[in-house]
Parts: structure tokens; C-alpha cells; sequence
């Protein structure tokens, strides 16, 4: 398939897919015209590498995991490595931090939208909020 179409069909833009390519994520045949000639296998790494960002992980930790993925049957490939796996553990642990701290920040607005509320609602049954009529 062409890159257009792999953009359509994974829902990541060209420019995106030249980038993977470029940094070793993604590979493609070429025809005889110099066009790029996606396998079908592609939709699914394309989806897979856009996870992998979206857990946080950049190009070149992806790039060093991606042949370390399970093989086709299951089983580990033999690609994998302590330091590896270490190093996911870590971007892990890293990522748990960043779970709490947003959970913090999400909890000290919930006390601000509470007490935010309750002053509008204080406010308008006592007739001197914006909202009152006269």
C-alpha cells in the first residue's frame, strides 16, 4: 500500500510516517518508481509505535523495544535484554509518578470547584449573586 494509504488507514499523516521511517520505527519496499510500498503488517506497527509514544516512550527507546516485542507466536523474542527491561520498568515507575501527581492536581481542583460552587449557590439564593433578579 502507498503511504497515503497507510496514513488513511491508521490515522497517522505522512509526515509522521517519513519521521518513523527515518528514525528506523517503520520500512518500507519502493517500486521501481521510488513510491514507498507498505506490507499490511505496517497498519499494525503504525498503531502499535503511536501506544508506545503515547505511553511516553520517544523514538529511540521505541526503536530499541520494537524487535523485542513478542514474536508472532507468543513467546519472547530474543531480542530482549535485562538493561532493557529495566529501562522499561523505569519509563513505568516514571509514568506512575506523573498518574499521581496529576491525580493530586485533579483532586485540589475538585476542593476548588466545591468551594467555587458553593459561594454561586450561597450567592444567588441570597439574592446578590449576578445571577438574581430584582
Amino acid at each position: 500500500m502507498r503511504i497515503g494509504e497507510l496514513a488513511r488507514r491508521s490515522g497517522v499523516s505522512e509526515r509522521s510516517l517519513r519521521y518513523y521511517e527515518v528514525h528506523g520505527l517503520l520500512w518500507a519496499e519502493r517500486t521501481p518508481g521510488g513510491h514507498r510500498d507498505y506490507r499490511e503488517w505496517a497498519v499494525d506497527r503504525v498503531i502499535l509505535i503511536q501506544a508506545l509514544y503515547a505511553a511516553g516512550l520517544n523514538s529511540k527507546k521505541i526503536a530499541q523495544l520494537l524487535p523485542c516485542m513478542r514474536d508472532g507466536d507468543g513467546t519472547p523474542s530474543e531480542n530482549a535484554t535485562p538493561r532493557l527491561v529495566d529501562e522499561l520498568t523505569a519509563e513505568r515507575n516514571r509514568l506512575d509518578r506523573m498518574i499521581a501527581d496529576l491525580g493530586r492536581s485533579r483532586d485540589v481542583l475538585d476542593d476548588i470547584i466545591i468551594t467555587a460552587s458553593t459561594g454561586l449557590s450561597s450567592a444567588t439564593l441570597s439574592g446578590t449573586g449576578s445571577q438574581a433578579t430584582h
